[in-house]
């Protein structure tokens, strides 16, 4: 037991300074990054629509039940199909806390393929989707914007009305709202408040499950455990039928993905999992179907799995040509933290997840 403590301290102290890093980001986007100038940037069709809606959602800070009224408030606002799933897609799957964490606990390597990862399979899935033969208008408003209830966060799960139940994630769009009178202290401000409430309330919990279970597989599971068969397109496949109907967010779901490299998975095995769980869940592949059409939700979920097949294969052909030793740049990554700083972030983390001391801090 006292290993098992021992190891999740490590790993919570590892990921605080980082965390509070991406949290900071996210808080500054939100504050700066309107959702009309969103809807304006999303316009168009064809790759370079693709391409863009991937790049502008890849920031921001959304999960990926978060995402859906913002997608949805997109696509009837006249977004293309393959510019709507393309930010569907990279928004969740990456973000500037999970690129934070990605950083301790995954090592530079990874950090830096999962978020180019998370891009390209987007684009590829939008692109996809062009194949498709359907309505292109089908989900727009003959008005041009969003309904309400599309931009309603109480809508996030439910349908265009906001009549079906509610997932347990549906919390995570619940927007403070900006005012675009407000200075620029006051905006930051505002912007920082909603990070450290709003999101950090919605990773808490799935980010200490994973914490939790990484620890356990470091205290139980042999090092190199795995190895032997973690990175077959065998233990790929096993990845992507866990993670497409789960929910887990991007943040949330990187201590599991330490935990599995630890165990010996390989990185593009991890990477599997990094892209295909926080990019769709079960209410994400209901809503689409609604929206867009069966048609579309397969070619959804086809280029969900080919991209993060393909990119996982990548990824392990790179770490084996480079010779990457990913367990010591997992080292080297919590060692650049000095541990009176990693205490004091990770002290920090644990009062703002506290409402009741979160309230006295930052009034939130």
């Amino acid at each position: 037991m006292s290993n098992f403590l021992e190891h999740l301290a490590h790993l919570y102290l590892e990921a605080a300074p980082w965390l509070l890093l991406g949290l900071v980001a996210a808080g500054l986007i939100k504050a700066w990054v309107a959702d009309e100038r969103l809807a304006r940037w999303l316009g168009g069709r064809g790759p370079w629509a693709t391409l863009k809606a991937a790049l502008i959602g890849a920031p921001l800070p959304l999960c990926s039940c978060g995402v859906l009224p913002a997608a949805l408030g997109l696509r009837r606002a006249g977004a293309s199909r393959e510019a709507t799933l393309s930010f569907l897609i990279a928004t969740p799957e990456t973000g500037p806390d999970s690129i934070a964490v990605s950083y301790a606990l995954l090592g530079p390597f990874l950090a830096v393929a999962r978020p180019l990862a998370a891009v390209a399979s987007a684009v590829f899935t939008g692109l996809l989707s062009r194949l498709v033969v359907a309505d292109d208008t089908a989900g727009v408003s003959p008005r041009g914007p969003a309904t309400p209830a599309a931009r309603s966060p109480d809508a996030c799960c439910g349908g265009e009305t906001g009549d079906e139940p509610r997932s347990h994630c549906c919390g995570s769009v619940r927007h403070e709202e900006i005012k675009l009178t407000d200075g620029p202290l006051n905006k930051t401000w505002r912007g920082l408040r909603y990070a450290f409430s709003r999101i950090l309330d919605d990773l808490s919990l799935w980010l200490g499950i994973g914490l939790v279970l990484a620890a356990l597989v470091a205290t139980w599971v042999p090092p190199l455990a795995m190895a032997a068969w973690g990175s077959g397109l065998g233990a790929k496949l096993l990845m992507l039928a866990v993670g497409v109907p789960m929910y887990v967010c991007a943040t949330a779901s990187t201590p599991v993905a330490a935990g599995l490299l630890l165990a010996g998975i390989s990185p593009g095995t991890v990477l599997v999992f990094l892209l295909a769980g926080p990019a769709t869940n079960l209410a994400t592949i209901l809503v689409i179907r609604r929206e867009m059409g069966s048609a579309t939700m397969l070619a959804y979920l086809a280029g969900i799995a080919i991209a993060s097949l393909a990119l996982g294969i990548a990824v392990d052909w790179l770490a084996s040509t480079w010779r990457i030793d990913i367990l010591a740049q997992l080292d080297e990554a919590g060692e650049l933290v000095p541990q009176w700083l990693a205490v004091a972030c990770g002290a920090l983390l644990a009062m703002l997840s506290i409402r009741p001391l979160r309230r006295h801090l930052i009034g939130a």
